[in-house]
């Protein structure tokens, strides 16, 4: 069940366009405007990103980092994907190829840098205004492609990340995706016959992950947290996107490993309301939306998004796209548990990002 949903309209998308055109043409102004009697360099606010248009993105070369590297293209950003082999720099090629990319081809590049090593990553973050940390790690070795192990490397890459942003001069703010699941493993929750809330306050339990063997859930929570604790200590602009299950266009073919360990545990989330989905080109946007928001100050700590909680009929269409049974995702059709979704106590709530979203494309508006 979810709380405060807005319908997507054609009005929407079109404001959206038209904030990222005013957006590029009061860049274009400043510019011009800058090239006689600015601020130097060292003058410049460092609070604020002194009209640095290049950000960095983890994971570019993912499902959902080649999203957000297409809508960070088409609101005027330059990005460097980081690439941690150089065999993933020809799907960088492959992107500058790409048809919808072609003509911002001449702004994208791509760095090697071992997300292991804060050395590394503080040469690859230089010059960058910001980070948006996407990465995800497989291990092939797992059941699901995610082990106890991959959890732990996730934490500990966190860690990194944050760190390097805090150590690289030019890095004002960080946008880091978490996942859903960092919210909704609770003990308490599930127990609980009361009505009940998932939103930005909801933390997962750490060992109730560990006691299920939820490896992607554990993996994300605690990435999440330690992210929190550095950017904290650190000053750090921080906000985190904790989106539902991620899909789109040929999402499984392209994004099998993560699919399957957001999975594990589908059938109590289904049956507690709590299975969602989020559009991976509507989670870009979400991005895009939090990072601006970082920027002027209207965006500030956890998001949660998603965009369908399924339903039985849901549910059957995820199983056929992924080439599951559908008894893996919601049980039998004549359990209980079932049509659960018609009778759950519990509700996810969006409604912060939604308002901020709403508030951005307001302002974008009205100052066109």
């Amino acid at each position: 069940m979810r709380i405060v949903r807005a319908t997507d309209t054609f009005s929407a998308e079109l404001k959206e366009f038209m904030c990222a055109a005013v957006q590029r043409r009061r860049d274009d102004d400043g510019f011009r405007g800058s090239r006689g009697g600015g601020k130097s360099r060292n003058a410049m606010d460092l609070d604020s990103d002194s009209g640095n248009r290049l950000v960095c993105v983890t994971g570019g070369v993912s499902y959902l980092g080649r999203a957000i590297v297409k809508r960070l293209l088409v609101h005027g950003y330059s990005v460097r994907i980081v690439v941690d082999c150089p065999e993933d720099k020809e799907k960088v090629s492959e992107m500058e190829a790409d048809a919808e990319t072609a003509s911002f081809s001449n702004r994208i590049t791509s760095v090697v840098s071992r997300l292991t090593e804060i050395e590394s990553l503080i040469k690859a973050f230089d010059g960058c205004a910001g980070v948006f940390h996407t990465s995800a790690f497989v291990d092939p070795a797992g059941v699901s492609g995610y082990s106890k192990s991959m959890a732990e490397l996730e934490a500990k890459v966190s860690e990194n990340v944050i760190q390097a942003c805090t150590r690289t001069a030019s890095v004002r703010k960080c946008v880091f995706t978490s996942s859903l699941l960092a919210c909704t493993w609770q003990n308490n929750t599930y127990n609980n016959l009361d009505y009940s809330v998932i939103n930005e306050e909801s933390w997962s339990d750490e060992q109730l992950c560990i006691d299920k063997k939820l490896w992607y859930a554990l993996g994300k929570l605690k990435a999440e947290k330690a992210a929190w604790r550095i950017a904290d200590s650190k000053g750090l602009k921080l906000a985190t996107i904790c989106p539902a299950l991620i899909t789109g266009p040929d999402f499984f073919n392209r994004n099998s490993t993560s699919t399957l360990a957001y999975l594990k545990g589908a059938k109590e989330m289904y049956s507690n309301g709590l299975l969602a989905t989020m559009d991976v080109n509507k989670l870009a946007k979400a991005h895009v939306c939090l990072w601006e928001g970082l920027g002027n100050k209207t965006a500030f700590g956890r998001y949660i998004c998603f965009d369908t909680i399924l339903s039985r009929d849901g549910a059957e269409k995820l199983a056929k796209d992924i080439g599951v049974q559908i008894e893996k995702i919601c049980g039998n059709s004549n359990d209980s548990d079932a049509n659960a979704e018609t009778d759950a106590s519990l509700q996810i709530s969006d409604k912060k990002l939604l308002d901020l979203m709403s508030r951005t494309l307001r302002s974008c508006y009205h100052e066109s």
